[in-house]
């Protein structure tokens, strides 16, 4: 398995990986922009990219998704719940489907809460063991901090959400299972992010000031410390809609 990490604009983190000795990989939130360094980067690895994935409908940034997408030839994928939404064609997710990638596969897991649509990629390297090796958290659990409940405007409703999100598909998970979220700090996504680019299952169990919260506390604290709005999100989300 090969795996990249990309700091890209506004505090985000993009990602490649995959199966090299099968020759196939996914790409998972590219920052418009970015399509060559994606395209480059699996030409030094020789492997395709069949899938490109959005962890949901972005709105502190430019999705280069679809693009990269088109250049590449794979499929560009998002969660089912934006059938409808987005004015495009894409590839639907579901909670609980699988993505094999070679000798490598993904498990899609739903966690709603920063957005209705955001979702969690657990990764699996068979080669290495049948036992999960990471997971890629879009906006919904960052190291040290999560992500934050009002894009949608209903903060307390979603708050309940994001907590539901991580007890029930995430928290569960393996001490061990490392964590690659979407942003490092700098990132308006989320209240005390760290500059961490990755962390463990483990380890914010331990540290994260958030997760220790019973879920009335949760929704009380992450709804009380809301960060100012992206720069121009509603020209971002419209956008990534296809609008």
């Amino acid at each position: 398995m090969f795996f990249r990490q990309l700091a890209t604009r506004e505090a985000t983190l993009s990602y490649l990986f995959g199966c090299g000795s099968c020759n196939v990989a996914v790409a998972v939130d590219p920052v418009a922009g970015d399509e060559d360094w994606f395209i480059a980067e699996a030409a030094r690895q020789n492997v395709r990219i069949s899938h490109v994935i959005d962890t949901h409908v972005h709105a502190d940034h430019y999705s280069g998704g679809r693009a990269l997408a088109e250049k590449c030839g794979g499929l560009y994928s998002l969660h089912e719940a934006n059938a409808g939404r987005v004015q495009f064609p894409f590839e639907p997710l579901k909670d609980g489907q699988r993505i094999d990638v070679g000798n490598v596969y993904i498990d899609v897991l739903h966690t709603p809460g920063h957005t209705p649509d955001s979702i969690c990629l657990l990764v699996t390297d068979k080669r290495r063991a049948e036992a999960p090796w990471f997971v890629v958290t879009g906006d919904t659990l960052f190291v040290g901090a999560v992500g934050r409940p009002d894009l949608a405007g209903r903060e307390t409703e979603m708050a309940g959400q994001i907590w539901d999100s991580l007890h029930g598909k995430l928290l569960g998970l393996p001490n061990e299972v490392e964590i690659y979220a979407g942003h490092v700090a700098g990132s308006v996504c989320g209240a005390g992010i760290s500059g961490k680019p990755g962390s463990t299952i483990g380890f914010e169990k331990r540290w994260n000031p958030m997760l220790s919260l019973d879920r009335t506390a949760f929704v009380a604290a992450l709804t009380a410390e809301i960060p100012p709005r992206p720069a121009e999100m509603e020209r971002m989300v419209k956008s990534n809609l296809g609008l």
